[in-house]
């Protein structure tokens, strides 16, 4: 395929709308309460207008959830995970089924949930059962690399997975989204995302690296030293995203950092998740630099990678619930804050329309 230009793409994120920030600055002064008395509520509901660019705020009523999911090598040969393999093609059908968590937060929320297999190792036939072709239309490949020792991808292959990402990114806004959701499924992928952040972050494997699917000590340190082993053969790429996510991302990865780069694109916000999500991120912040002002944390991690990610892309997590199941499960638990922002300064009267008197009164 032909080489992405990833200096074009990064030409074109333009920073969110600082005219509807204003204005919802100068609303907040005026509504019926002590400035500041809604906490951080306030600075959420500036930040949404900025990014849907106009005051006050629309509701968030087309909020797609995409789960990028993908099997990675590291997962078998180091044994870096407390499941097996074998769980991420299961939880592709329980997606589909509607029974995964990710799937009862949406309902809760009224958000959609949308799947797509990148390198699921799998021949669904195989396990007897059928999935629509938009679930695998994007499919790069069975698996990946193991990261540790061999790359992930081809470079054509993280190429493809990239622009992938880009064109579903491109198939939610154009069919109405206006806020999206980076979801995540893959055994074993909290090791290339823990790679990517020490990579990028240049911090030490042991920093970076967490329990994942709640790992016994044993199995840690294997995840650790598969880390450390995949950051000494990803360092030399750091200035070649697609040269990373090919050696130690996968298509999931890949996927999702050109979906985040893309809705930047597009002028379109996204609730970022776990993680993965904060992994795909600061791949897309290293093309663009402008990129994260149109994401928001929407919780903190239990990993410990989670948190240096967003430190670097310098965003503060709505929640800190102690969550570690990804899926896009903690923004999706966020949502309703960022929701109750929005209303507040959509519906909250003003002093004068609810003849109250202000301080200065």
């Amino acid at each position: 395929m032909t080489e992405l230009d990833l200096d074009d793409l990064a030409a074109r994120v333009e920073l969110p709308d600082a005219a509807a920030r204003a204005a919802a600055s100068e609303r907040q002064g005026r509504l019926t309460k002590p400035a500041g008395a809604l906490g951080r509520l306030e600075e959420l509901s500036l930040w949404l207008c900025s990014v849907q660019g106009e005051c006050p705020p629309r509701p968030l009523d087309r909020v797609r959830v995409v789960v990028f999911a993908g099997d990675h090598g590291v997962a078998r040969t180091a044994a870096t995970s407390a499941y097996p393999p074998e769980v991420t093609a299961q939880m592709v059908l329980n997606f589909l089924a509607g029974g995964a968590a990710v799937n009862v937060l949406a309902r809760l929320n009224g958000a959609t949930v949308r799947v797509v297999d990148m390198a699921v190792d799998v021949d669904y036939v195989d396990l007897g059962a059928s999935v629509p072709d938009d679930v695998v239309r994007h499919k790069v490949r069975r698996g990946s690399g193991s990261i540790d020792r061999e790359d992930a991808l081809t470079r054509e292959q993280a190429a493809q997975a990239f622009a992938a990402g880009m064109a579903i990114a491109d198939e939610e806004i154009d069919s109405g989204a206006d806020l999206l959701v980076p979801g995540d499924m893959g055994i074993g992928n909290t090791t290339p995302a823990a790679a990517i952040v020490g990579i990028l972050d240049g911090g030490d494997a042991s920093a970076v690296v967490g329990r994942g699917t709640g790992i016994d000590d044993d199995t840690w340190m294997r995840k650790a030293a598969a880390v450390r082993d995949a950051m000494r053969r990803g360092r030399p790429h750091k200035g070649d995203p697609i040269a990373l996510l090919a050696t130690v991302g996968g298509a999931d990865i890949a996927a999702m950092s050109g979906f985040l780069l893309e809705a930047a694109v597009r002028r379109t916000p996204v609730l970022l998740d776990g993680v993965v999500s904060c992994a795909a991120a600061l791949v897309a912040q290293r093309i663009a630099y402008r990129a994260p002002r149109w994401w928001l944390a929407g919780h903190l991690s239990t990993e410990p990678a989670a948190a240096q990610a967003l430190e670097r892309l310098d965003l503060i997590p709505v929640v800190d619930y102690g969550l570690r199941l990804g899926e896009g499960t903690g923004a999706l638990v966020a949502l309703p804050v960022l929701a109750a922002a929005g209303a507040t300064l959509r519906e909250m009267a003003t002093f004068d329309e609810a003849g109250v008197s202000d301080r200065d009164a």
